[in-house]
């Protein structure tokens, strides 16, 4: 089981929407904080992100990619003086999960990948509450070649206009989340490992979460784990609390309640085949824990969080 890529599938709640933005100087645009994650892609040309809060504007070239974890209001502009205006996407289709963006002008041209991951900000996995606001992946960094093949790709698909597009591009701009995770990652590790960059290095904390997360039902014990590992149960215990965040157990439970939130909003799942994948033999049992964690009973919410297109 890929734990990095299981937990933004528990974290996602609907379809990605971005929209191709092709802006001539002078133009500003204001986004309007989302109920997720942000995301912008330099395509072509340059232009200033305006963070949210007191930050200094950042400059971004061509192939640069930027994240705000809170989806926080901010602006892009081709100068960090330029007056913003609302960003507005149109879209040809309305099912479609590709709008555009247009402003004319008479300066110098650049084109963006704007959009917003849709992910439950009710129950933030802890690796993304370790995320600063503002991620800046530079496109000049040669580690994060990957990312740049994936930014040229979602460029040609969104120049070509071919038939496909509304079945290619979200994909890519899925994938490119995880891209951005790893690469924060993979600086946390470089430095001295700490948190889930060192919890995920860890070959013992690793394997525990792998485990964790490949079979959520199991009766796990701190004694289990640890031997997956091949630590002392103290030793393990300790390890996974410092990286992690949480004891061994306490990391189970809540992963097994945020494994059966994501089946009840994306499936028609019965509940007792819900309870039974994360580990309840009693539908009972399990929806007496749902409620504490959740405030809600199973069924209650999975009529408040269905998924929409």
């Amino acid at each position: 089981m890929d734990v990095l890529s299981d937990v933004l599938g528990a974290l996602s709640t609907g379809r990605t929407r971005s929209a191709r933005t092709k802006v001539r100087a002078p133009w500003g645009l204001r986004f309007p904080p989302v109920m997720g994650a942000t995301f912008h892609v330099v395509l072509q040309g340059a232009c200033w992100l305006l963070p949210p809060g007191p930050g200094d504007p950042v400059g971004l070239g061509p192939g640069d990619v930027v994240f705000l974890r809170e989806g926080s209001e901010h602006g892009l502009a081709d100068t960090p003086e330029t007056p913003l205006i609302d960003f507005v996407p149109e879209r040809e289709d309305p099912s479609s999960p590709i709008g555009h963006v247009h402003v004319d002008g008479p300066g110098a041209e650049a084109i963006l990948l704007c959009g917003a991951y849709q992910l439950d900000r009710t129950r933030p996995h802890p690796v993304m509450r370790e995320l600063p606001e503002l991620v800046h992946l530079p496109a000049r960094q040669a580690r994060r070649a990957e990312l740049g093949y994936l930014v040229n790709l979602l460029a040609a698909e969104l120049d070509l206009r071919r038939p496909g597009r509304d079945g290619i591009v979200p994909p890519l701009v899925d994938a490119m989340l995880l891209y951005i995770l790893r690469a924060w990652l993979d600086e946390r590790s470089d430095a001295a490992p700490t948190g889930w960059a060192g919890a995920l290095a860890d070959a013992a904390i690793g394997q525990a979460l792998h485990e964790i997360h490949a079979r959520p039902a199991h009766p796990w014990t701190v004694e289990q784990l640890a031997a997956r590992g091949g630590l002392s149960r103290s030793v393990f215990a300790q390890r996974f609390t410092a990286l992690v965040g949480q004891p061994p157990m306490a990391y189970l439970s809540w992963w097994r309640m945020t494994s059966a939130g994501r089946m009840l909003r994306d499936s028609d799942t019965p509940l007792r085949a819900v309870a039974e994948h994360v580990g309840y033999t009693s539908e009972f049992a399990f929806a007496k824990a749902f409620k504490r964690e959740f405030g809600v009973p199973p069924g209650g919410y999975r009529r408040g969080h269905a998924r929409t297109s």
